[in-house]
């Protein structure tokens, strides 16, 4: 059996990459050997399959979802601090992360000096330290970046790899890692199927770790979207056209089929900075000075829109995720930490995107031309 890990040995410098194209994901598993994570990844699909992804995810539907909001001016404070003080908000979450393995997913795109394209690296070794701290027996960072792809170069670039090296944990390219194939219980893409990294169905908690963006084809980026980054791109290609062009409002149907079919248990969304305008890539940055984390995360993104000055219930993606047991309503939010009027940042958006701003941020829409036809119903 080969190592998983093609690169640096953890045991000196902190810090290991996996590029391999065919990476034996099993060997990392500890207890659950390949036998039992091929049995255990049957047995999920079966049961969605009787029960429809739909109805078995609404079966852990809340009447209330808590989303927490912290406020952190800067990526110097004491992050990890303020990360597991939210984190006590949720103990069922702290109960699924000990004694097993965590997977944090953040974004990582593309490199721009000038801009804050990626979840910062210091909100990333923070999550690591804590859910450490807290008992998780094993944290992965691990990312598909769907534009660039020599990603041990994006690593280095964005300083991931001195928080990789500063928490000693390891990182998965999601791009090259091996891949099972998943049925779409929902099927909103018509793909039938999807090919998902074994790092990712081998979690037993997926964080998704997204930055507070807007959007140029969906109007904003957060912790749903952010999951686009599991879709490998030795099954898809740079940068995953195939989910982005697959139908009418096809990277809508695909931000809903994988996040059903993949389950993440929790977010952190890293507002600390944010971009307006032309995201994910080319808009402005924003100091909009939020940690915004929940285990619900469609909660977890209403929330964020409001930060951001959108109406959640004008993104297209987040009115599906309310019909398989995601929390939209305010009424349903059970605000911690600071009240998003608190917080609320007024965030420029493409004129096309206009629709989306709440009506007391409505006038902040640049007029210049760009983005696309907005798009509200699936």
């Amino acid at each position: 059996m080969r190592p998983i890990w093609a690169g640096t040995d953890i045991r000196t410098n902190g810090f290991c990459f996996a590029r391999s194209l065919r990476i034996n994901c099993f060997s990392m598993m500890g207890s659950v050997d390949r036998r039992q994570f091929l049995k255990k990844l049957a047995v999920g699909a079966t049961a969605g399959a009787a029960l429809g992804l739909g109805l078995a995810y609404g079966l852990n539907r809340k009447t209330v979802s808590r989303v927490t909001i912290l406020k952190a001016k800067s990526y110097t404070e004491n992050l990890t601090g303020l990360v597991k003080r939210a984190l006590q908000n949720y103990p069922a979450v702290i109960e699924r992360a000990r004694g097993r393995r965590v997977v944090l997913k953040p974004n990582l795109v593309e490199y721009y000096e000038a801009r804050g394209v990626n979840t910062h690296p210091a909100l990333v070794a923070a999550a690591i330290e804590a859910f450490r701290s807290l008992g998780a027996r094993e944290v992965l960072v691990a990312e598909g970046p769907g534009h660039q792809r020599d990603t041990e170069m994006l690593i280095e670039q964005s300083g991931l790899d001195n928080a990789l090296k500063a928490g000693r944990a390891a990182f998965v390219d999601l791009n090259l890692d091996s891949t099972h194939s998943v049925p779409l219980r929902e099927n909103y893409t018509r793909l039938g199927r999807l090919f998902f990294p074994d790092t990712i169905l081998g979690a037993d908690l997926v964080v998704s770790m997204p930055k507070l963006k807007t959007h140029h084809w969906v109007g904003a980026t957060l912790s749903l979207k952010n999951m686009f980054g599991t879709v490998p791109g030795v099954k898809y290609g740079w940068p995953k056209n195939v989910l982005h062009w697959c139908g009418d409002q096809s990277i809508e149907k695909s931000i809903v089929d994988i996040n059903l079919a993949l389950q993440p248990g929790f977010a952190i969304v890293d507002g600390i900075e944010g971009m307006e305008g032309d995201g994910p890539l080319r808009g402005e940055t924003v100091q909009s000075g939020v940690i915004i984390m929940g285990d619900n995360l469609t909660a977890v993104d209403a929330t964020g829109a409001r930060v951001m000055g959108l109406n959640p219930e004008r993104l297209s993606y987040l009115r599906v995720m309310q019909r398989h047991g995601g929390t939209l309503s305010e009424s349903r939010i059970e605000q911690l930490g600071e009240p998003v009027g608190a917080v609320r940042c007024d965030f420029k958006v493409l004129p096309t995107f206009a629709f989306l701003k709440l009506a007391s941020a409505s006038h902040n829409v640049p007029q210049e031309n760009g983005g696309k036809r907005g798009r509200v119903v699936l």
